[in-house]
């Protein structure tokens, strides 16, 4: 058995038993950060639930359950071998795969045109007591505390996502998450699964795109023009859904989760300059209490105070 590197909510062991090998993933009831952070176990469920309904959709996609144990928390998948490279990796490097951002676009526009308004769907993930402890809480909730002076649009925006029920949400669609060749991508990390609102997905991937640019503010147009690609292959395989309004809620929600990358629960660990995080934090607050609608608008904005550091 061999310890992989994962996120902060879980355990996941590699297994090598004969010539079989297998990822074993466990849910920690205390995630890995440093404020305290509890979530329900039976996420794994969820987690394994969203592996079975997008393998249907994009069999290539995800990995395969290989057999669980649901009251003990655990469940074991396939491992895909050594091809693979972490999308995240990757962006941090300052040198990914070119295909990932129009792959992983088409692959979550398909998995939302698919599920919207899926009744059977959306009751098997009514799960928003899960996505609040795991999202809304330490995200949106967490960062209103903090950042009191923007309060108000943070938490209208969790109340917002807590009365939406449109199609089925990753929940943690990050690069981190997202496993790559130059043929293929395989979601992972699934156990946030909810039936909420897609711009949740569409905004968090964005999210950690600009602020890989803000990593790379030497050279920042790669993950810039990123972003945009990913908007354009998830705007097209959703198709009509992907309407101004949709796109008006994921600018306004992007704006909300980069603030919480930096004053959340769980910021993100390679932005660790002061000057980073305030540049950040002032770009959020010149731009949430009126935010563009297009998010042309705001990546041009974004790329131009980069210029300024």
């Amino acid at each position: 058995m061999e310890a992989l590197t994962g996120g902060v909510s879980s355990e996941i062991i590699l297994v090598e038993d004969g010539g079989q090998r297998f990822v074993v993933k466990r849910a920690l009831a205390k995630l890995r950060v440093r404020d305290d952070w509890f979530a329900d176990t039976g996420r794994s469920r969820v987690e394994q639930a969203y592996l079975r309904v997008v393998g249907a959709l994009l069999p290539s996609c995800v990995p395969r359950v290989l057999f669980a144990d649901p009251e003990a928390g655990w469940f074991a998948m396939e491992y895909l071998g050594d091809g693979f490279v972490n999308w995240k990796g990757q962006l941090l490097s300052g040198c990914a795969e070119p295909s990932a951002p129009r792959r992983a676009g088409e692959a979550l526009g398909v998995i939302h045109r698919e599920t919207w308004g899926d009744a059977a769907i959306e009751a098997e993930f009514a799960t928003g007591a899960n996505f609040h402890q795991l999202r809304i809480e330490p995200y949106l909730e967490t960062t209103a505390r903090r950042v009191p002076d923007l309060a108000g649009p943070l938490l209208d925006e969790a109340a917002r996502l807590q009365r939406t029920a449109l199609a089925l949400v990753h929940g943690d669609f990050s690069p981190k998450n997202i496993l790559v060749t130059p043929g293929r991508i395989v979601l992972l990390d699934a156990e946030v699964g909810w039936f909420g609102d897609p711009v949740f997905d569409v905004a968090f991937l964005l999210n950690h795109l600009l602020l890989k640019a803000l990593l790379h503010a030497d050279a920042p147009d790669a993950m810039i023009e990123s972003a945009g690609i990913f908007w354009t292959a998830y705007a097209k395989a959703l198709g009509a859904k992907a309407d101004a309004a949709f796109e008006a809620r994921t600018v306004r929600l992007l704006l909300c989760l980069m603030l919480a990358r930096i004053h959340g629960k769980s910021p993100v660990e390679y932005l660790p300059e002061p000057l980073k995080q305030r540049c950040v934090v002032e770009f959020v607050r010149a731009h949430l209490p009126h935010p563009p609608r297009l998010l042309a608008d705001l990546t041009a904005a974004w790329r131009e105070g980069l210029r300024q550091l």
